[in-house]
Order: C-alpha cells, then sequence, then structure tokens
C-alpha cells in the first residue's frame, strides 16, 4: 500500500502541468482548474481497488469527470455524453501557436466538444482518434469539431479586449493594497493581522495549511527573499497580488498569489509559487494606480 501510494504521488507530481492546463480550459479558470486537479488526487489515493492497468489514462480520466462534474453544478454548459476511457495522456508541444496561447476563458466560448476537441489537439497533443472516443463521436466529426473550434478561437482574437476591471468596493481595494503593501515593507506583522482565525492556505503543489497560526508560519520565506516584487491586482476577476521575479522582468509577473477576502479579512490564499504552469494563459489585470 505504501508502495501503491508512493507511486501516485509520483504520477501525479509529473502529469500535474498537463492536468492542469485541460482542466483550466474546460472549466474557464485556472484557479478552478487547481482545485480540481487536488480533487482528482483525492479521489484516486481513495481508491480502494486492485491495480490499475493504465494508471496515466486513469489519473487523467479521474481529473477530466471532476472538471465535467464542475461545469454540472455550475451550469456553465451542457454535459457531454457518452465518455470513453482516455487511453493516455499526451506532453508534446502544442501543434497550433496560436490556439494553445488563447486566453483560458476564451475556451469557454466554444460549444462543448469543440472546446474538448481544440484542447485535446492543440493544447495536449491528442489524436483525432483519441478525440472522437472521449467525446463518443467519429473521428470525422471530431475533426469538424477542431476546425470549427480553431476558426472561432481565431475570430475571437481579432476581436477587441473587453474586460472590464471587476468591481471592488473602497475598503476591500484599501484592504487588498494594505495586503500588498505589507510584502513590499516587509511588514508581515500587520500581514499577518489581516489574516482571519480559520484563514485557509494552499502553496499550490507543496502544503496546506488552515488557521491564522499556521498560515502566519507562511510569510517566514518572504521575509528572508529579496527576489520578488509586488503588484496588487486582479486574476480572472479575483484579487491577487501580482508578483515579479527582479531577475527576470518588472513588466511580466512570475506568478500571482490569489486571495479572497470577507469583512476585511483574508479567508484563503493560493499561492501559485511553486506552480508557474498556471500563469499561461491568465487573465491578469494590475490595480488602476491609487
Amino acid at each position: 500500500m505504501i508502495g501503491r501510494q508512493h507511486e501516485l504521488e509520483r504520477l501525479f507530481s509529473a502529469m500535474r502541468p498537463s492536468l492542469h492546463r485541460y482542466c483550466a480550459r474546460m472549466v474557464g479558470s485556472t484557479i478552478d482548474a487547481e482545485d480540481i486537479v487536488q480533487d482528482s488526487y483525492l479521489k484516486a489515493a481513495a481508491w480502494s481497488g486492485g491495480d490499475v492497468a493504465n494508471p496515466v489514462g486513469w489519473l487523467f480520466r479521474i481529473a477530466h469527470n471532476t472538471a465535467l462534474d464542475f461545469l454540472r453544478r455550475r451550469r456553465r454548459t451542457p454535459a457531454m455524453e457518452n465518455l470513453e476511457i482516455l487511453e493516455m495522456i499526451a506532453t508534446s508541444p502544442a501543434p497550433d501557436p496560436q490556439t494553445a496561447t488563447a486566453s483560458i476563458r476564451t475556451f469557454m466560448r466554444l460549444p462543448p466538444l469543440q472546446r474538448s476537441a481544440v484542447v485535446m489537439k492543440d493544447v495536449l497533443g491528442h489524436s483525432l482518434e483519441e478525440i472522437a472516443a472521449v467525446n463518443g463521436v467519429s473521428p470525422p466529426a471530431a475533426k469538424s469539431a477542431l476546425q470549427r473550434g480553431r476558426s472561432a478561437l481565431r475570430s475571437f482574437a481579432d476581436e477587441p479586449d473587453d474586460i472590464d476591471q471587476p468591481a471592488l468596493s473602497t475598503e476591500m481595494r484599501q484592504r487588498l493594497v494594505a495586503y500588498v503593501d505589507g510584502f513590499r515593507n516587509s511588514d508581515f506583522d500587520a500581514v499577518r493581522a489581516m489574516l482571519a482565525e480559520d484563514v485557509q492556505l494552499d502553496l499550490v503543489s507543496k502544503l496546506t495549511r488552515k488557521g491564522k497560526s499556521e498560515v502566519g508560519e507562511y510569510y517566514g520565506r518572504y521575509a528572508t527573499c529579496a527576489q520578488w516584487a509586488f503588484e496588487a491586482g486582479f486574476v480572472e476577476g479575483r484579487p491577487a497580488m501580482l508578483v515579479y521575479d527582479r531577475d527576470v522582468s518588472l513588466d511580466q509577473p512570475a506568478y500571482f498569489v490569489a486571495l479572497s477576502l470577507d469583512d476585511g479579512k483574508v479567508v484563503s490564499i493560493h499561492d501559485f509559487l511553486f506552480a508557474r504552469y498556471a500563469i499561461e494563459g491568465v487573465r491578469m489585470q494590475r490595480l488602476d494606480d491609487r
């Protein structure tokens, strides 16, 4: 049992970026995708059946179904039917760079079959036969969906960017700025004072913590590192801290920390320091000058 668990952890770690890329585009959110991927791991770890003949395909199928469950709950899209087992996941470079670099939310504008076809082919590198099997359609139908999806995504790319800055109350805006200023000024006592008693931390792919005292310890790493620069902003319309690597670029964030605030307190933190893959295709905005 210990050996099986170790092998699952190794496999999951290797597959995590690819699982995230697929789930993010299927549900339209890089932050939600990380929760889906983690839920998938928990489901796999709880599996009490026998040995799995194709563990790679099995784990990917769990993530695929978990993403579909998420969509059904959110009622964002009709559920796809007649799903078959996905035999394996490919990690080869995307054949269509323009499609692969489309913003994550743009994929949600496609019908489910087109979205699945484009993500599987142009983001993950699957064959038309695999696309057809997953969606319960013929290879010609999968090819047609792929072509229509690609065409639609390219037309979306020619449209003006219509994103507006999310509305924040004056108080919430001030709290977000204060949190980020704590990092800028290395005033982590002030940052810790902003935490809710039951705050939850997800240092993605590394650890989770709950409670003000446990989460408070996480700031020690930032307190001793001068590598990062910080800015208040939004990720997918959610309050966030954008983090820049001073040695690389002060124009393009290296990663982000998504925040949830309630009643003036920070109630959850998703820190993507160790999951840089999540920034691909994500919609980020800087907070207006205050």
